[in-house]
């Protein structure tokens, strides 16, 4: 029966344990929380990877220990891990809005038997991590020469895939001065510019760099704008004036050994040099063919129509004629070529470089300076052919040179190419440093046992452009001006150089700064003076500093500092208290008087002293530095200055000079009335008073009177604060009650002293010292044989020393008759007696 009732035990707890198992869940914190379940979070797409992110958060209602997971849908990438226990979410994935703005993620919390997984989001939120994207790249417009100005010719459209202002695109045209066409900031329309005109015959290319700029944004931490360039070519067309034009000239053919009648030697193609209502073209062999070559009228094909063992001649300059066929058939305009056809069979010919116009050994290019890398040199038009055949039609192509500026291609050349030269170091191409550039073209036979080889002059002409910032000749300059020179004074001449030519060479300069308000400078030549008004005053301030800047047409700016120095002149004398000094001087001590100079500098405010006149004379001596005066040697005594002088109180008088030393020196005097005395042995500032004060007794009279009376006063004062505070405080007055009160005092005891107290032990047959006295005595005892203590008070009068000491005798002589039981009973009852009688006076006091 017991085991059972365990059992049902058991299987209830069970029971209960199974129905209060409950799964944990997240903490649903909102959008804005860093912990939960990160439900509705938002990152940023340029947050780095290892960042804590989130702690995933939340809790089991038994209290069980969690843990949390993470998981992805197949196929996506996981950007977020999780610690189990901790719950902390860690970045370990690199963001991009542009490619994915949300997340999905399933989050899990588990306390080990159940576990729970939620479906969230997570938002990435856009940072200014895209630069503008142009479309439709490249661009190439194609525009008549006799489209007016202000017309639209061009959209130049770019999107940038960021948000909000990070995602706006603005356009520029860079070196929008240079060029003939402004565009739309914002629609990105090209247009001419108003008062600008297009001429084919002028310039037939024009190539404009466009800059597209978003609106900024942050970026790892930082504001930031992305801005994007790009090309635009703008090919100017020719209006209805012009004759067919040749393309690929000059046309060389080559006839082989090996040919046969029919044989194809070159084709030539010209086409209508008009841009629209573009007509037909009809070839024809003029003359230099001899006969020996036909052409297709449509084609332009040049064929053999003979065996080659026919061919008489190495060369064959054949004429070609291009005319333009009306709509009825009729000839219009024509234009002529050279179709050069060479008998290939022997290496007798080496590589040769032609121009538009034949074989040339110079070319000549103009361009802008700074080109961007990787540019095509488009207006050097080359040419390079051999004549011979086979190998002996193959040669290497070398550009010689400064190094890595230009290269060309192709580096191989089997028979004939075109020749390209690219840009590779933009650096290095600069006007300022050179205007003209100069290379050697070689074309050189590899294969063969002649080498022969070609040259050619490439010469490049380089435009200026604003690429220079002016630049002081010193970073700071340091100047010295007297003081009180005149308003406008030269100060200093700054110079800035702007490497670049015509107007943007010229430099404007300003002045500012907290120390430039007494200065000025000239905007062109860049000397520095000082302002019509100002005077400049070295005892006032002798050291300015401030900034002076240099820029250019486009506010390409530098900075350099000025500092100026104001010299000091001597236009201060010195000047003595008062023309008239009082001294008194004791035998074998020196006097000593001062004069000041208000000059800022040394030697102008350095003073020297000298004595111009005595009376009597010869009696003194003065230090021409400190400015000390003291009697001859000999003088020992106030008996030797008696027999000197005939004035009892040897009073004497001399005229003393305080002199600069600047140049011109100026100087000034003072008379110095010097009372003769002799040493009294009194010392300090008391003495020092009364000798001073000696012909002058009321002076003494007055300083003692005003000594006493501010003693008096202070006496007063604090005589007034203690009785305040005794009255306040009123320390005497319980005591007294406490005297008054005791009804009767049968004996009295003295006692070693305790709290300023006396005691006293038994009776004693010898005479007893004085007992102390209470101001106010109680009556005497009624009945002599009744014992009472007495109850020594704080008011009472303590002994004096000897009766302290006949006490302490008295006392000791008791302690063979009284026990000291008693001795110590006493005592506590005294006390204990003393602390009541306290209480009860203060309390008395205060009610």
């Amino acid at each position: 029966m017991g085991k059972e009732r365990i059992l049902l035990s058991l299987f209830s707890l069970f029971i209960s344990m199974g129905k209060s198992d409950f799964a944990p869940y997240f903490y649903d914190n909102g959008a804005n929380s860093f912990s939960g379940n990160m439900a509705l979070f938002s990152v940023a797409e340029d947050t780095s990877v290892g960042t804590y992110l989130y702690t995933l958060n939340g809790s089991d209602p038994e209290g069980e220990p969690v843990t949390y997971g993470m998981t992805f849908d197949k196929g996506y990438r996981e950007y977020f891990s999780v610690e189990p226990k901790l719950g902390r979410v860690t970045l370990v994935e690199s963001l991009d809005r542009e490619d994915q703005d949300e997340i999905v993620i399933f989050v899990s919390i588990t306390d080990g038997r159940n576990k729970v997984v939620e479906r969230v989001s997570v938002f990435v939120t856009d940072a200014n991590d895209e630069k503008p994207e142009f479309l439709d790249l490249p661009f190439i417009v194609d525009v008549s020469e006799d489209t007016e100005a202000g017309r639209s010719i061009y959209r130049v459209q770019a999107v940038d895939r960021d948000r909000g202002s990070g995602g706006s695109v603005t356009f520029y045209l860079q070196s929008a001065l240079n060029t003939k066409f402004t565009i739309d900031a914002h629609s990105g329309v090209l247009r001419i510019k108003a008062g600008e005109s297009l001429d084919y015959e002028l310039s037939k290319i024009h190539f404009v760099t466009v800059l597209a700029k978003d609106g900024g944004g942050n970026y790892l931490g930082k504001y930031l704008v992305m801005t994007s360039s790009a090309i635009i070519t703008i090919n100017v067309l020719d209006a209805q004036d012009s004759p067919p034009v040749f393309v690929g000239t000059p046309y060389f053919g080559f006839v082989y050994e090996v040919s046969v009648p029919g044989s194809e030697i070159f084709t030539v193609f010209a086409k209508d040099g008009d841009q629209n209502n573009i007509n037909p073209i009809q070839y024809t062999i003029l003359n230099g063919g001899d006969g020996l070559f036909s052409i297709n009228s449509t084609s332009g094909c040049i064929s053999l129509t003979s065996v080659p063992g026919q061919l008489r001649n190495e060369l064959y300059e054949i004429n070609v004629k291009a005319s333009e066929v009306g709509p009825d058939n009729q000839t219009l305009d024509y234009t002529v070529t050279t179709v050069t056809v060479r008998v290939m069979d022997l290496n007798n010919h080496p590589p040769t470089f032609y121009g538009e116009s034949g074989p040339q050994s110079t070319f000549d290019l103009t361009m802008n300076e700074h080109p961007p890398e990787g540019e095509i040199l488009r207006g050097l038009k080359i040419t390079v052919n051999d004549s011979d055949q086979g190998a002996n039609a193959k040669f290497r192509l070398l550009l010689v040179g400064p190094a890595r500026v230009f290269r060309v291609v192709p580096q191989t050349v089997l028979n004939e190419a075109q020749v390209t030269i690219i840009v590779e170091n933009s650096t290095a191409i600069d006007y300022e440093k050179y205007h003209l550039l100069t290379f050697k073209l070689l074309a050189v036979e590899i294969d063969t046992p002649e080498r022969f080889s070609a040259t050619a002059d490439i010469v490049i002409n380089l435009m200026d452009t604003n690429d220079n910032v002016p630049k002081f000749s010193s970073e700071f300059y340091i100047a010295r001006i007297p003081e009180n020179s005149h308003g406008g004074s030269l100060v200093v001449a700054v110079t800035a150089i702007d490497p670049d030519s015509g107007l943007w060479g010229k430099v404007k300069y300003s002045i500012y700064g907290s120390g430039a308000d007494l200065f000025l400078i000239d905007h062109t030549s860049g000397v520095i003076y000082t302002q019509p008004w100002a005077c400049l005053d070295a005892e006032v301030k002798s050291k300015y500093n401030f900034y002076i800047k240099a820029e250019d047409i486009e506010g390409k700016y530098s900075l350099a500092e000025v500092f100026v120095t104001v010299l000091d002149l001597n236009d201060h004398p010195p000047e003595f208290n008062d023309n008239f000094l009082e001294k008194t001087m004791t035998i074998g001590e020196p006097v000593k008087i001062e004069a000041i100079d208000e000059d800022a500098e040394e030697p102008n405010n350095l003073i020297e002293y000298s004595i111009l006149k005595g009376d009597p004379d010869n009696i003194f001596d003065i230090n021409t530095s400190t400015g000390e005066i003291k009697l001859k040697q000999f003088i020992k005594s106030i008996e030797i200055v008696q027999n000197i002088t005939k004035q009892k109180d040897c009073r004497w008088s001399v005229v003393v000079q305080a002199r600069d030393q600047g140049s011109p020196s100026f100087s000034t005097t003072a008379v110095v009335n010097i009372g003769i005395t002799e040493s009294n042995g009194l010392k300090g500032p008391v003495a020092a008073f009364l000798m001073q004060s000696r012909d002058n007794p009321m002076k003494v009279v007055g300083v003692a009177a005003a000594a006493i009376s501010i003693m008096v006063l202070v006496t007063i004062i604090i005589s007034t604060v203690m009785y305040l505070r005794n009255t306040k405080s009123n320390r005497i007055t319980p005591a007294r009650r406490i005297i008054r009160r005791r009804a009767r005092e049968h004996h009295q005891w003295t006692f070693k002293p305790l709290l300023g107290l006396t005691e006293s032990k038994g009776n004693n047959n010898r005479p007893q010292p004085p007992t102390p006295r209470a101001p106010v005595l109680p009556p005497p005892p009624s009945d002599p044989s009744e014992r009472q203590w007495t109850l020594p008070t704080v008011s009472g009068v303590v002994s004096s020393g000897k009766s302290s000491r006949s006490c302490r005798l008295s006392t000791d002589k008791l302690t063979d008759h009284v026990s000291e039981d008693v001795s110590s009973s006493l005592v506590s009852e005294l006390k204990k007696k003393i602390e009541q009688k306290i209480i009860e006076a203060n309390q008395s006091y205060y009610c």
